[in-house]
Formats: structure tokens, C-alpha cells, sequence
């Protein structure tokens, strides 16, 4: 793959990642965009970058079984599967900045 088209992948990429955050916001969201986390933690009594792996881990698995069974997908999975498990890791790191933990 050359450089202009892998840089356009990833381009497109961050831009689908951004957008998705940002809709997904009024869907999901109060004013605190970490809300979700830290209701979902009060519930299991975790904290919320624990309740955000608990979720997130149904994401991963889910990628790690389609890379591995063999089966060809259509790219629009791939790229909302690739889309979840890139939006849940930004949301770990406003997690982690909020704890400053970063």
C-alpha cells in the first residue's frame, strides 16, 4: 500500500471515529460525556474505567472473532467493528485524564 492511500485510511478513519463520538453523544450522554461509565460503575460497583473494559471487551471479542474465522465480511462491519473498538479507547483516555492518571 503506498503512503497517500494509508494516509487516506487513516483520515478516514479519525474523521468516522469523531463523528460517531459526537452523534453517539446526544444518544448516550448527559452534559458529563463520561456519564454512561460512571453510572455503568455505581451499578457494579467497579470503577468507571472498569465498567468502560467490561464494555469495550464484548467489542474486542467480537474482532478478534471475525479476524479469525475465516469468514468474509462486508466492509461496512469491519469498519463499524473497527470504529467501536478505536471510540472505546479514546473514551479510556478522557477516562484516564479526567482521574489524572495520565
Amino acid at each position: 500500500m503506498n503512503k497517500l492511500m494509508f494516509e487516506r485510511i487513516i483520515s478516514e478513519q479519525i474523521n468516522k471515529c469523531f463523528d460517531i463520538l459526537c452523534a453517539k453523544a446526544k444518544e448516550y450522554a448527559t452534559e458529563d460525556r463520561l456519564h454512561n461509565f460512571k453510572q455503568a460503575a455505581h451499578l457494579q460497583r467497579c470503577t468507571p474505567i472498569q465498567a468502560l473494559a467490561g464494555m469495550m471487551a464484548k467489542h474486542t471479542v467480537c474482532v478478534y472473532d471475525m479476524c479469525v474465522s475465516g469468514n468474509n465480511y462486508p466492509q461496512a462491519i469491519w469498519d463499524e467493528k473497527i470504529t467501536d473498538s478505536i471510540n472505546y479507547l479514546l473514551l479510556l483516555a478522557a477516562l484516564l485524564r479526567e482521574e489524572e492518571r495520565v
